[in-house]
């Protein structure tokens, strides 16, 4: 049975999905992806529930062994300090991950293919699509951001909307990034296989779940590849920006992080390109069908 959010207007109706308005266009694909999105527990829980269970185990876990010299009077960061805005950017992440596999559902459904002959610029539809998806990772990282006040956090409504606004920098690039990915996808299990080997290591090597490895002179080569890798991540200037914004005392201090101005200027590049390949895809791609 077809669902309302399932429905789309044809070429012959006044309003709606017109060309004059491809802005609502884009607000009701989003809102079907929202909707899409919440009647799914399983994708809730999968998105929220695992990074959840990594902060937490993986803190007890690594806590006794990671000791990072946070002030003059020799205070240490705890394991759970260090790891708590990398668990935050995987959430974002794995939202992104799993709202842009809802791409390849519509391909099978034949939903794609009706957005696709509406008149409508390519983009609007992208935007639905992506927009949809960034909001959902702000939601689900807003509600984990909770629990950073079990840690020695301090906010205020400045930072928090600063925060908010990396979030959301963070999950558009993110969802363009698995858009893009997604739409050249046949099957959801080779979009799994992609995550595997390359969207999980790039939040590895992003210092989230270890810092940027100090040069020196007796670095070997395995050391000066990784420390090169993290350095060209984008998402490690997103990592970067959260720990500064969550501690912005002697633990940023400690890590050695670039300049915040930087890590803005590297995360809202990196998201206008990634974008922009999302709408290059789907606009040099006739690729609809299953």
């Amino acid at each position: 049975m077809q669902r309302p959010e399932d429905t789309i207007p044809d070429r012959g109706e006044s309003h709606g999905w017109t060309t004059a308005c491809p802005w609502r266009a884009s607000i009701t694909l989003a809102w079907r992806e929202i909707l899409r999105f919440l009647r799914q527990g399983s994708r809730v829980v999968g998105a929220i529930g695992q990074p959840v269970i990594f902060w937490i185990f993986f803190s007890a876990g690594f806590d006794r062994n990671f000791r990072l010299e946070a002030g003059s009077e020799g205070q240490g960061a705890s394991f759970a300090e260090y790891y708590f805005p990398g668990t935050l950017v995987l959430i974002l992440l794995f939202t992104a991950i799993f709202s842009t596999i809802s791409l390849i559902e519509d391909r099978r459904e034949g939903f794609l293919q009706s957005v696709l002959v509406a008149p409508l610029p390519r983009w609007s539809m992208v935007l639905g699509k992506i927009a949809g998806g960034a909001v959902l990772a702000v939601i689900q990282g807003g509600l984990f951001l909770l629990l950073a006040l079990t840690l020695p956090v301090e906010f205020t409504f400045w930072k928090l909307m600063q925060i908010a606004a990396l979030m959301l920098l963070a999950s558009l690039g993110l969802t363009s990034l698995g858009f893009a990915i997604a739409w050249r996808m046949e099957s959801t299990q080779g979009f799994h296989a992609i995550m595997t080997v390359f969207l999980m290591p790039l939040w590895l090597l992003s210092g989230a779940f270890f810092p940027v490895p100090s040069l020196s002179a007796d670095s070997t080569w395995l050391q000066i590849g990784l420390y090169g890798i993290m350095q060209v991540n984008p998402l490690t200037y997103t990592v970067a920006g959260m720990h500064q914004l969550l501690y912005d005392g002697p633990l940023s201090s400690a890590l050695d992080l670039p300049p915040m101005v930087f890590c803005w200027l590297v995360t809202i590049v990196a998201t206008v390109l990634m974008f922009s390949i999302a709408c290059w895809t789907a606009t040099g791609s006739s690729r609809a069908g299953p």
